[in-house]
């Protein structure tokens, strides 16, 4: 009987332990549950809350086009009014892509032109201040430069020999030539006044003995008397010599004064008929903006001669010429745009024969090479 009860009571505490066992098992997942649940609490935010709390970011390409909206924006700001006077003819023909450019609003700066019929309506507004840059006569540059007292400054030829020695006939084909002639032309007492003396002069011509010069005061009245006359020598620059052979099929050129000096000459230098000068105080406070118009005119003048059609109707729009005249002319009237040394060599050489004939003529002086502005 003893032994029955031991049995049972052994039976009983195996149930109990069983039971409290199972229990406990029962307690730990929900107590790891809320340990788990505290350790996350604990944790770094993950990358998609992250995402969440940063500012949204501008997309590349969109921060690209506002950057480039900003750069032209202060680009359109930093140009500046610049304004430009030139004389109609060759001296002003090489400005006309400028102009349309200008007019277009691509130019590099707010460019506006003064188109004049004579020089002394350039010289007084240079010498006031109220034009900054301007293509002249060689000789006016030199002039200005003496009466401004170095105010000046000379950066480029943009025109070179215009003149040329034409003829109602055939006789004409060297300088010799013309000894014991009659030659009409415009210019006295300036430079095409000086220049063909210098040839004559030294092609052994005396310009008072061996030849007889009338000077007239405008090239239609020089163009009337090539047209009465069927013999008639005259010496003319262009596009004038073009309209004039326009209208006269008789009419030839005879003689290129440039080649005629270029071949006496012995210092290199050859006629200069324009150049381009700003004044001195512009500079100073805009050579930036002086460099870029003068790459800008570079371009301008190569225009001209490798796109004749287009730039003929440029200069008719701009009115500087006629543009059927003008087409036939751009390849006589020589224009360019010379530069640094080899601008100041040609100059220098071509002042000095005018100072040499009437040292007025070049403003009662030489300039200093301080006139010489050079990248």
């Amino acid at each position: 009987m003893k032994d029955m009860k031991k049995i049972i009571l052994g039976l009983l505490l195996i149930l109990c332990t069983t039971v409290f066992t199972a229990c406990t098992a029962k307690k730990e997942p929900s107590d790891t549950k809320q340990l788990e649940v505290e350790e996350s609490t604990d944790k770094e935010p993950t990358a998609a809350a992250e995402q969440e709390n940063e500012p949204t970011a501008i997309p590349e390409q969109a921060a690209s086009d506002v950057e480039d909206d900003q750069q032209q924006e202060a680009t359109k700001a930093e140009k500046i009014d610049i304004k430009i006077a030139a004389l109609k003819g060759p001296t002003g023909m090489g400005m006309v892509k400028m102009m349309e450019d200008a007019q277009a609003g691509t130019s590099a700066n707010n460019y506006e032109f003064m188109i004049a019929g004579a020089a002394d309506e350039i010289t007084g507004k240079l010498i006031k201040g109220e034009i900054d840059i301007a293509a002249i006569p060689c000789n006016l540059a030199s002039v200005l430069y003496n009466k401004t007292e170095g105010k000046i400054k000379l950066a480029g030829i943009n025109t070179l020999g215009v003149l040329y020695i034409v003829e109602m006939g055939d006789t004409i084909h060297t300088v010799e030539d013309l000894r014991g002639k009659t030659i009409y032309s415009t210019g006295l007492g300036t430079t095409p006044q000086f220049t063909l003396n210098y040839i004559l002069s030294a092609n052994g011509i005396d310009p008072e003995k061996d030849v007889n010069i009338e000077y007239k005061s405008e090239s239609t009245e020089v163009a009337a008397l090539l047209s009465e006359s069927s013999d008639a020598i005259a010496m003319l620059p262009q596009p004038y010599v073009t309209a004039v052979m326009m209208s006269n099929d008789k009419l030839r050129i005879a003689l290129d004064i440039a080649k005629e000096w270029e071949a006496v000459s012995k210092d290199d230098s050859t006629v200069v008929t324009g150049v381009v000068i700003v004044r001195d105080e512009f500079l100073e406070n805009n050579k930036e903006a002086f460099d870029a118009f003068m790459k800008e005119y570079a371009v301008s003048t190569a225009f001209v001669n490798e796109n004749v059609d287009e730039a003929a109707a440029l200069i008719e729009k701009y009115d500087i010429f006629k543009a059927g005249p003008s087409k036939k002319a751009i390849p006589y009237c020589n224009i360019t745009l010379v530069e640094g040394e080899e601008m100041k060599g040609k100059v220098n050489g071509y002042l000095q024969v005018l100072f040499e004939q009437d040292p007025k003529s070049v403003g009662g002086k030489l300039p200093t090479d301080d006139i010489y502005y050079i990248q």
